[in-house]
């Protein structure tokens, strides 16, 4: 069965938003390989509405010839999970509105490599809480953003996770994969 694995870049303080603010000083050769990897091994994109919509803005006008990860994020098939849009244009994206659970225990049990979800926080707590993913691999960089929005906030409901491997890179940011743990 396939695994939906979320993929997040997130500060000291648990802000995920904007990464493109603060992130960058931090990645080195080591992490391009490591998010590399996470992206050779999912032939499906997840995505919250936010995420689509910034990256069904961004992607479909870059040259694969000057941005080589433009040809991957545009042929890439696209699941978006929202219940406010009510199409997608971007290339090779299908629309879940409801049903999501049954609809992504379907798409779980399709042939096919890793399902990943890339920022979409709002889309991750909710798998989180209803079972549906399988990993939660964060990149923590050693900054205090400060502001911003969190991956997790007040209220979210217990949740028991298992470090199943952990990388420091040479930049101080920690890689921790996580997977849920039973309890």
């Amino acid at each position: 069965m396939r695994k939906i694995v979320a993929g997040l870049f997130v500060s000291l303080d648990g802000v995920m938003e904007a990464p493109e603010q603060w992130h960058f000083p931090y990645f080195d050769d080591a992490m391009g390989e490591a998010v590399g990897a996470q992206m050779a091994a999912a032939d499906t994109m997840l995505l919250g509405r936010v995420t689509y919509q910034e990256f069904a803005s961004y992607w479909p006008h870059q040259n694969p010839a000057e941005n080589p990860i433009a040809h991957q994020m545009n042929t890439t098939p696209k699941v978006v999970v929202s219940t406010t849009l009510k199409t997608v244009e971007w290339q090779n994206a299908t629309l879940i509105t409801s049903n999501v659970a049954e609809e992504l225990t379907k798409l779980k049990q399709q042939p096919g490599k890793d399902i990943g979800i890339t920022g979409s926080g709002t889309l991750v707590r909710s798998l989180l809480r209803d079972g549906l993913l399988d990993e939660l691999r964060l990149l923590v960089h050693p900054i205090v953003v400060g502001t911003g929005k969190r991956l997790f906030g007040d209220g979210e409901p217990r949740k028991p996770l298992k470090l199943v491997e952990s990388k420091t890179f040479g930049t101080g940011v920690v890689y921790l994969t996580y997977q849920t743990a039973a309890g």
